[in-house]
């Protein structure tokens, strides 16, 4: 079994709200008060359990509320395998890994044993920890870059709130084939492809929103290849990915690696400005 322990100073100020309501305020989901309520200690007010519709009433000048997360039973069919991971920051709450290229993120047909679940379940073995994968953003198998892995539901819900609001932001950047223009947006609907599950097309009628910010970076002196600098400013980062493999913009050709993501910051619980290195020739 593995916990986390949080505890907030409830101030006098607070008398009148119910523990619910004041841990909604801070990013508490209903799902996971209905999962606290279950534990017999998993809310406690100055060491007495507490319903999340107690009703904070005070006498003295503050009182602690403590929160126990427990974790005892790990993500099923993700074997734990001994394989490179790199991990750029780790904290109680987050993990942040520099995945490589043509390494999936979790187990799939033809992909069991190789994948950076299978990496991540072996390094909390280690540890004599539960396994649950909490991927918080996601990378196509063959792009390298950062992903943020919560190591507990709370920093999975707040977090997963904040990248669908956008307060999570990524940068990546990309080699391309010719003088690319300095700067531009492409903004192109993403579809699936006609007979195929996995590869996307431009799909201006029945396609997803997908629009990417990109600027140069630098260019080889003979114009052969560019460097960009490419921000998503839609929702699915696997939708604004697939644009630069179908030559959305007017370069003479488009490489389809997008080979490291850049940033992730804007959270809380997010370091700001956690670089991925660029990978070197022969890397994609």
């Amino acid at each position: 079994m593995w916990e986390r322990i949080l505890t907030y100073e409830i101030q006098p100020e607070d008398a009148g709200r119910t523990v619910a309501e004041y841990l909604r305020s801070r990013g508490f989901s209903r799902h996971l008060l209905i999962r606290l309520k279950t534990m017999p200690d998993g809310i406690t007010l100055d060491g007495v359990p507490v319903l999340p519709s107690h009703r904070f009433f005070f006498d003295r000048v503050k009182a602690l509320l403590t929160i126990r997360l427990r974790e005892e039973e790990a993500s099923e069919h993700i074997a734990p395998v001994p394989l490179p991971l790199t991990i750029v920051y780790e904290d109680e709450d987050l993990l942040v890994l520099d995945k490589p290229p043509d390494m999936p993120i979790h187990p799939s047909m033809g992909n069991y044993e190789n994948t950076l679940a299978n990496a991540l379940a072996y390094y909390y073995e280690q540890q004599e920890r539960p396994f649950i994968f909490r991927c918080i953003n996601r990378l196509d198998r063959d792009t390298s870059g950062l992903l943020i892995v919560a190591k507990n539901a709370y920093s999975s819900v707040v977090l997963s709130a904040q990248m669908k609001e956008r307060h999570i932001h990524r940068e990546y950047l990309a080699v391309v084939q010719g003088l690319a223009p300095e700067r531009g947006t492409i903004d192109a609907p993403i579809g699936r492809q006609p007979g195929s599950v996995i590869a996307r097309c431009v799909d201006p009628v029945s396609g997803e929103p997908a629009i990417t910010h990109y600027s140069r970076v630098a260019a080889s002196p003979d114009g052969t290849y560019s460097l960009m600098r490419i921000h998503l400013d839609t929702a699915a980062p696997t939708r604004s990915g697939y644009t630069w493999g179908i030559s959305a913009i007017p370069c003479p050709g488009i490489s389809s690696t997008v080979p490291t993501t850049g940033i992730l910051g804007g959270s809380p619980f997010t370091p700001t400005g956690c670089p991925s290195p660029i990978p070197s020739p022969g890397r994609r």
